[in-house]
């Protein structure tokens, strides 16, 4: 079910002075590049930027690749997680949600075919 980890989402309220400094330290354009969220490729993984969220009290969310969110989704239900995030398209074939998993951690899944690690 879990293919590896692809996504860590880094709070950053002020967006483009976050895209401004990520491009700096990292050396490179974000692919994905909006005033909602800021994407970037790194080595095949993704850092993104989301305005939406507090640093002090949200932290970093990380997001396990899976093949098929449906399926992940219905699965970590049926082991005893809570929704956190229900399912949402994100743009294009991408889809990620949350659960609380029954530790009362966040646990993050993401559909994207943008990011496939080779074996």
């Amino acid at each position: 079910m879990i293919k590896g980890l692809r996504t860590t989402i880094y709070a950053t309220p002020d967006i483009m002075k976050g895209r401004e400094w990520y491009t700096a330290v990292l050396g490179q354009e974000p692919y994905f590049n909006e005033p909602f969220y800021v994407g970037f490729d790194v080595g095949g993984y993704e850092l993104g930027l989301q305005p939406d969220r507090n640093p002090g009290t949200d932290g970093a969310t990380v997001y396990w690749g899976v093949e098929n969110i449906q399926t992940a989704w219905d699965k970590l239900l049926e082991l005893g997680a809570t929704p956190s995030e229900e399912i949402m398209n994100v743009g294009g074939d991408i889809f990620v949600a949350a659960v609380i998993d029954p530790f009362g951690n966040l646990f993050g899944i993401i559909q994207n075919p943008n990011f496939e690690v080779s074996e």
